[in-house]
């Protein structure tokens, strides 16, 4: 196969931005071909940062990490090795692990972009993993180009490369990479799936098949998630509160579903045939860890307020924690010295009663507020304005599964490629 041009790679970024003047952005580097391969055409396109994961999980792989930040200096690649101690052996937690460090690495570097090296033969092996679990329409798109994180853009401009375009833009460069055995362990899913392909270079009639499934189930889920968008911002106001004002009327199932797992801080929405019926005829009900009340003195229509005695236990308060999958304590808090281990982030509850003087919320949101304590003694709720001189704190309505976030991103807005070679186919502060 042909290697990948600078032209090429510039024409796949382009669409998948915007990007910064200066190009700045983080690259996950294993020191394998594909993502060595990133790198090296990133270098010609930006300036990359390539953040280079040890598990530890293999004796060789503290070796193999320092080789590879020798090869990308010789590209003129600054790098950063992030060693992870202690994990247990399996590709799922591996997994969970590298990106937690990567995310967190990229965004203390200031950076709002991850380059990962995805390519065609991994979205292939994507699909046949979810219609082995059955995943529904969703899921069957796929990777997407862009996903967004917290704080962080993970980017995969590669999703229609095959593998072997990667490794020929390697050995065109004269560069060497590292093989990670791992990878052929036929214990692990993906390994398996790999075989089953029997596809190495990526350029094959099947790849090209499924990658292609991928590319029209995520257009249509782009579609679907812009339908519910608009209808959210046509029907419903979310306040920083974590609570919502759904105006009167029937709405769409998806709509109501995807405002219910929002509000929830939930991972998985509730279940369909319960939320169709309610989204035929809205009315005071609880479900999914939300309650639907009316919303009275707030007007026509109903508030949807988290389910108090659902919500999560207290956390310990440490910037950028996260509470009942909703609220997000500010990276920049400021606690005073030596409180971070003795103060929690956690539900106002009964505390709320004295306080309603400050807020003209209703009683049921009051409730729900998370709030700041320091050994067990209430000390700040941001969202009312009451906090302890000494304490700054801000907590934003940061649901990981957001009712209408960015849009999916199918794959294929950037290159592709055929077999015989390349073708372009809210917050709150409080503050003493």
């Amino acid at each position: 196969m042909v290697p990948i041009t600078s032209a090429e790679f510039g024409a796949a970024m382009a669409p998948l931005g915007p990007w910064s003047a200066d190009r700045r952005v983080a690259v996950a580097v294993s020191g394998g071909a594909d993502s060595l391969a990133l790198a090296y055409l990133a270098a010609h396109w930006g300036r990359p940062l390539a953040l280079i994961v040890d598990h530890g999980l293999r004796p060789e792989a503290a070796s193999e990490a320092s080789e590879t930040v020798a090869r990308l200096a010789g590209l003129g690649v600054e790098s950063r090795i992030l060693t992870l101690r202690g994990l247990r052996r399996g590709a799922a937690r591996a997994r969970q692990a590298r990106y937690a460090a990567l995310t967190e690495a990229a965004r203390e570097a200031g950076f709002v972009d991850l380059l990962v090296a995805h390519h065609v033969r991994d979205q292939a092996e994507t699909v046949l993993a979810r219609r082995l679990s059955q995943s529904g329409a969703a899921g069957l798109a796929a990777m997407p180009a862009v996903a967004e994180a917290h704080d962080v853009r993970v980017v995969r401009p590669l999703l229609g490369v095959a593998p072997g375009r990667l490794r020929a833009t390697l050995a065109a460069a004269g560069l060497d990479w590292v093989e990670d055995p791992s990878n052929q362990d036929p214990s692990a899913l993906r390994a398996r799936l790999r075989r089953e392909l029997d596809d190495p270079e990526g350029g094959g009639g099947e790849t090209a098949a499924l990658a292609e499934a991928a590319a029209q189930a995520g257009a249509r889920r782009a579609a679907a998630e812009a339908a519910i968008a608009a209808v959210l911002a046509e029907r419903v106001s979310i306040r920083p509160e974590g609570f919502a004002l759904l105006g009167p009327g029937a709405l769409p199932a998806a709509a109501l579903s995807a405002l219910i797992r929002a509000l929830s801080g939930r991972a998985y929405p509730p279940a369909s045939a319960a939320v169709a019926r309610l989204a035929a005829d809205p009315r005071p009900a609880v479900l999914g860890g939300v309650r639907m009340l009316a919303a009275g003195r707030f007007g026509a229509g109903l508030l949807l307020v988290r389910e108090a005695a659902a919500m999560a236990a207290p956390v310990r308060a440490e910037p950028g924690a996260l509470w009942d999958g909703r609220f997000r304590l500010g990276d920049a808090a400021a606690l005073p010295g030596g409180a971070t281990v003795c103060a929690t982030m956690g539900a106002l509850g009964p505390d709320a009663a004295r306080l309603r003087r400050l807020s003209g919320l209703p009683a049921a949101v009051m409730v729900t507020l998370p709030a700041l304590r320091l050994h067990g003694v209430l000390a700040a709720v941001p969202h009312i304005g009451y906090g302890w001189p000494q304490f700054c704190a801000r907590m934003v309505f940061s649901p990981a599964s957001q009712a209408a976030g960015a849009p999916f991103v199918p794959a294929g807005r950037g290159m592709r490629t055929a077999p015989t070679g390349p073708m372009f186919h809210g917050a709150a502060t409080a503050a003493g």
